[in-house]
């Protein structure tokens, strides 16, 4: 077996390349709805693993959509297991608003070009590469890991890591933290500042559906209980409302030691501590913060009437909203008071917000693998301002981080191209994540 020490190999960074690029070209778009078919890209990464000698499990829930789960054993038996997960889906993508066909996978200029690129078929790849690599030299990590390529997760994930939950648990006996996307990418909060936030929480999904009932009948007469107008004054309501500040222990977190890092002496705990006085002097670095601060509620789509001179019966509206821990009354009481009487509202699809702690042995060794190959990066705690696939595994006692490494030039606007177009990643960001994985996941 290869000492711990013994560097990951040339040929695993390549491969990372040519995995994301070959990963990219296999379209797995998830229009919801269950509306995407995983398998091929299920099959391309099983067959990878098994090359190097690791046995795939897949399992589906429904046909196509396809999960691939594998465990690599460790050397210390009595060692807590690690999940390393990460979804095969990605959302939908119009080539007509591209420079590249997002599905192209191409490479050009040191760049790898197409959805998927930053979410989330990079750390797929990264992942892929770097236990290939240990194949290859004989190397095994101290604790298992099982490694997870889940479906669904831009929808529901009810085909994905919702059913591996759910239906295999024993796939994942032992696991007790698990990483994957939406964290350790660096962010450029000015000159010679370079951060890497690490996610230790994420918001609560609370997706809605309001309803809006009134009267049916002629467009040209008087209608004092139309539903499209009722529906129309809750999400006015719902868009305006300014959400009160709710701190989570990860956020106040963040806010100490982005506050520290740019010289400026405050009380994230004090009673009369205003984090948007805070935000308003940190510049760049506020983006990392700004959206976690509260619960938030967007407006995002409307479904009204048949017909121009037909008032209808009803009205139907989407909502995406995002609960804080601790603030799921809050949202629940202020849904209530925003759609008011005549608009009712449901849970379209509802997740937990989670919290993981910062000041864990496990969050240190995620912060020393950055640091060591980036020295002058400064890693900072971070909330997910959305959600992950963390969320149904953590019915399993799992509890989960955002690790998905990237060094990213200044300038390169990685949270804008999460769902945005021209979606790229640059391949010495590959490079870098695949030595800092190896790296954390051999020490882990």
């Amino acid at each position: 077996m290869a000492e711990m020490s013994t560097p990951i190999d040339g040929q695993a960074l390549e491969e990372a390349v040519t995995f994301t690029s070959e990963l990219i070209r296999i379209d797995t778009t998830n229009h919801g709805g269950g509306d995407c078919q995983e398998r091929p890209a299920a099959e391309y990464v099983a067959e990878r693993l098994a090359g190097a000698g690791i046995e795939p499990t897949m399992l589906e829930r429904t046909r196509g959509r396809t999960n691939v789960v594998a465990r690599i054993e460790g050397t210390d038996p009595s060692a807590e297991a690690l999940l390393v997960h990460g979804h095969l889906d990605v959302v939908p993508a119009e080539p007509a608003d591209w420079s590249v066909h997002p599905f192209s996978g191409e490479i050009r200029d040191g760049v790898v070009w197409g959805r998927g690129a930053v979410d989330m078929k990079n750390m797929d790849a990264m992942v892929l590469a770097v236990v290939r690599g240990w194949a290859r030299q004989g190397i095994r990590p101290r604790r298992d890991i099982v490694i997870a390529y889940t479906a669904d997760e831009e929808a529901s994930a009810i085909d994905g890591s919702g059913y591996l939950a759910d239906h295999h648990p024993g796939l994942f006996e032992g696991c007790t933290e698990g990483i994957s996307e939406s964290g350790a990418f660096s962010f450029h909060a000015g000159p010679g500042m370079t951060l890497y936030p690490i996610a230790a929480g994420e918001r609560g999904t609370a997706w809605l559906k309001l309803t809006a009932h009134g009267r049916a009948g002629h467009g040209s007469k008087v209608n004092s209980a139309n539903a499209v107008t009722r529906l129309a004054m809750a999400i006015t309501r719902i868009g305006e409302h300014e959400w009160p500040v709710r701190l989570t222990a990860t956020v106040r977190a963040a806010l100490a030691e982005l506050a520290a890092l740019h010289g400026i002496n405050v009380d994230v705990d004090a009673p009369d501590f205003d984090p948007d006085v805070l935000m308003a002097k940190l510049g760049p670095a506020a983006a990392l913060v700004e959206s976690t601060v509260r619960n938030s509620a967007n407006p995002t789509m409307l479904d009204a009437g048949y017909k121009v001179n037909v008032i209808p019966g009803h009205a139907t509206a989407y909502v995406d909203g995002r609960m804080l821990t601790g603030g799921e009354a809050e949202f629940h009481d202020t849904m209530d008071r925003l759609t008011g009487p005549d608009v009712d509202w449901e849970f379209h699809h509802r997740e937990v917000a989670l919290e993981a702690p910062v000041d864990s042995p496990t969050y240190a060794k995620l912060r020393a693998a950055v640091e060591r190959f980036d020295p002058d990066g400064h890693v900072v705690p971070y909330c997910s301002p959305g959600g992950t696939d963390a969320k149904q595994f953590s019915r399993l006692g799992i509890t989960g981080y955002g690790f998905s490494p990237l060094k990213l030039p200044p300038g390169f606007d990685y949270a804008a191209l999460f769902h945005g177009v021209d979606e790229r990643v640059p391949v010495e960001a590959l490079h870098f994540g695949v030595k800092v994985l190896d790296h954390y996941l051999r020490s882990a």
